[in-house]
């Protein structure tokens, strides 16, 4: 993973200047730099649902069981509890008891779909229905550098990847906390990570849940630069809002929640969930709880205000039972997210889950198969938000360059896997049959020459070629490969566009807020 230099290409004979030219042709088909970015996908394969109505009706009594019997906590805030109480529930200390129906009854005034603005129109995304949006890993304290070191994370790493999100064709948003800038306060950072996302990006961005005050800064940040009214009445920032599982709110969620809730901002309500530690170890009894969780958190929005966007999430992982670390890429938790992503529909509500999840350390053949298994599983299930689609290593510790590129490639695969089967006269090819008749090939027919280029995904890292022309290029591995294209990506990386006066009054702001308080790295 570290040997990231060019090696030559070997003389041999017939093979050292087929080996230079089918590096030269891959050079070209990829430029070095991202293809043209796309569009958030719309889907065209149906959904994928382990489930029936006698499953589904089975889990949504037994969470209805758990909100009026069990409870839920949200912990120290009184507004909450009083809001609660008020609605009709039956408060308890912090403890609150949901008759049945009433956080369904609530959940009626949350829109089914939204769209997330971008500050470039044209990166607008499209939140629920038919869509789905790849987002960057969220939250690793490390990252794995493009010299193989694991370090903590600078809040150039930050920025890094979120050049690189942008640059990316296949991801449609910059993400939130891509990495936790740990040279950066803590109680600061968030104003550089925002600004990051703004200045050096122009897709939708997701907003600071780490304080109430932090989230206050997101939408003030976010007002200059797309003025009051419009943020008011517009989703501009996602934000990811955990539920302390099990059956817990605290009051850092509850107190971002609120204050995005107010200006109408999207809040993701995601049980985080290891299963064995944090929810029951059967994924009947895991879905039961995430959806009892769900229905709370996500209810309490539309209590702050009706009609704010609101999303069903989910992080699931399995744990080892040996050791208590968590796995991914098990089949238990992709059924929760199967299960979870009908309950959603059933809500009327957006979905969010899955990634490219690994517990891998490096990105080797481990991490491909546990991502690939995520990753197939969230397409499927008809996720309509991914977060942690490219980047994630290490159960979530780390964001790493490499695989970010190796993920952000298979993105583009799930982008072509989603517009299903064309069945256009065309894509018919009954003429190319015809034309090429039995016992021929396809190669030379005209159909072939006029669709050759669009006909199948290419990738801009797969080595498809012979082992002989894979050694005289150099016998790279995969990752390998991807540390160069990040590199290039990089190295020509341009900022779009961001007017000067936004920019000065982004940047007045964050002075004035630094200057208000000392550092705190802790």
């Amino acid at each position: 993973m570290d040997q990231t230099n060019e090696q030559p290409a070997e003389q041999s004979e017939g093979g050292g200047r087929r080996g230079r030219g089918a590096a030269a042709r891959r050079a070209a088909r990829t430029g070095g730099g991202p293809a043209p970015s796309l569009p958030y996908i719309t889907r065209k394969i149906r959904e994928y649902e382990v489930l029936d109505e006698e499953g589904l009706q089975l889990i949504e009594n037994n969470a209805d069981r758990i909100l009026e019997e069990i409870g839920i906590e949200f912990r120290e805030d009184a507004e909450a509890l009083a809001l609660w109480k008020e609605a009709g529930a039956d408060v308890k200390g912090e403890r609150v008891h949901f008759p049945k129906g009433l956080c369904r009854e609530i959940l009626k005034s949350a829109p089914s779909s939204f769209t997330w603005h971008a500050r470039n129109p044209e990166r607008n995304c499209h939140i629920g229905g038919k869509a789905t949006v790849f987002a960057p890993v969220y939250g690793p304290p490390f990252v794995r550098d493009l010299e193989g070191v694991r370090r903590y994370a600078t809040i150039e790493d930050f920025r890094n990847f979120v050049k690189l999100a942008y640059m990316a064709p296949s991801i449609h948003s910059s993400g939130g906390t891509v990495c936790e800038p740990v040279d950066v306060p803590v109680n600061k950072r968030h104003l550089d990570m925002i600004y990051s996302h703004i200045k050096y990006s122009d897709k939708p961005f997701m907003g600071s849940v780490t304080a109430p005050e932090r989230a206050e800064d997101t939408i003030a940040m976010a007002k200059l630069v797309f003025g009051d009214e419009f943020v008011e009445n517009n989703c501009v920032t996602l934000n990811l809002i955990n539920a302390n599982s099990p059956m817990v709110f605290d009051e850092t969620m509850v107190g971002a929640l609120k204050v995005y809730a107010r200006h109408n901002q999207a809040t993701v309500i995601s049980p985080f969930i290891l299963s064995g530690a944090m929810s029951p170890v059967t994924v009947a009894g895991t879905l039961t709880q995430i959806l009892a969780e769900v229905l709370a958190g996500a209810s309490f929005t539309q209590l702050i205000r009706k009609g704010a966007p609101v999303l069903f999430g989910t992080f699931a992982a399995s744990i080892s039972m040996q050791s208590g670390a968590p796995t991914f890429g098990t089949p238990e938790p992709s059924l929760v997210s199967y299960g979870a992503a009908q309950l959603a529909r059933r809500l009327g509500l957006p979905f969010r889950t899955g990634g490219s999840l690994c517990a891998s350390k490096v990105p080797d053949a481990q991490a491909a198969h546990e991502s690939a298994n995520t990753l197939n599983m969230t397409l499927l299930a008809g996720t309509n938000f991914v977060l942690h689609a490219a980047g994630w290593l290490e159960g979530g510790l780390v964001s790493s360059y490499e695989k970010f590129m190796i993920d952000q490639d298979q993105l583009g695969m799930m982008q072509k896997m989603a517009d299903g089967i064309d069945l256009s006269e065309n894509a018919q090819a009954l003429d190319a049959i015809q034309e090429v008749g039995p016992g021929s090939h396809y190669l030379g027919c005209a159909h072939t020459q006029a669709n050759f280029q669009t006909a199948f995904y290419r990738s801009a890292l797969a080595d498809n070629n012979s082992f002989e022309q894979w050694e005289v290029e150099g016998a790279k591995r995969v990752e390998q490969r991807a540390n160069a294209l990040c590199r290039s990506w990089l190295d020509q990386y341009e900022a779009p566009a961001l007017d000067p006066a936004i920019d000065e009054a982004l940047l007045a702001y964050i002075k004035q807020k630094k200057d208000s308080m000392p550092d705190a790295f802790t």
